[in-house]
């Protein structure tokens, strides 16, 4: 090999991981993006609102995801937002958008399962639990647990691995250890830049514990 021709080389494999670097960020900028909209609509948007808002941003993520494939995170965050979405419509009409964002979150789980602390586990094992079972949908409890226990177990000290795993036993009746896991969901350790998330999300757990402690008198 000459060395006029390894420059050549160390010069195209500079530019390959130079452009890789770039389209990293780029994704990582995206997920930001789309995170931030969707906790503003989810949480700080009237609730007449926040349908048409929401499909306006899944329009945006499912651009933003065909624009960078292979970003296990936006994926997820596509997910995300579409399961929101298709809880604000409701009704049989979701159930396309629920199998959508399985679909995004099998994707995820196949490009990297640990992504975003392993949200992908446990964003799916929540539509699992969720979504109706047959024949209308694709609902499965078994499922809905082996995944929310995946998801703990990449993230044990997290707020929505915790949430939703209380959210899972508290419909399934077992109080005491949802009441637990939820204290624990209180105390996760908050997220950089996530205040208005998490701020959303304790009021919800304080509200799920409100109707535990309904349910004992």
């Amino acid at each position: 090999m000459t060395p006029s021709f390894r420059l050549r080389i160390v010069a195209l494999l500079a530019l390959c991981v130079l452009s890789a670097h770039t389209a990293w960020a780029a994704a990582g900028d995206d997920v930001v993006r789309l995170q931030q909209q969707w906790e503003q609509i989810r949480y700080r948007t009237p609730a007449p609102a926040r349908e048409a808002q929401l499909e306006r941003l899944l329009g945006e993520a499912r651009k933003t995801t065909a624009a960078n494939p292979g970003s296990a995170d936006l994926l997820i965050w596509q997910a995300i937002i579409e399961s929101t979405y298709a809880g604000e419509k409701g009704g049989l009409g979701a159930l396309s958008n629920a199998k959508a964002a399985r679909t995004a979150l099998e994707q995820a789980l196949a490009i990297n399962p640990d992504a975003l602390a392993g949200s992908a586990y446990t964003s799916l094992g929540s539509l699992y639990y969720q979504v109706p079972g047959w024949p209308i949908g694709f609902g499965d409890d078994k499922k809905a647990l082996e995944l929310l226990k995946k998801g703990l177990a990449v993230n044990p000290d997290g707020i929505d691995a915790n949430y939703f795993y209380g959210d899972y036993l508290f419909r399934k009746g077992d109080y005491a250890e949802a009441t637990r896991v939820l204290n624990k969901a209180l105390q996760a350790p908050a997220r950089p830049g996530r205040a208005i998330a998490d701020d959303g999300r304790r009021k919800e757990i304080d509200q799920l514990l409100d109707k535990i402690a309904a349910k004992a008198k």
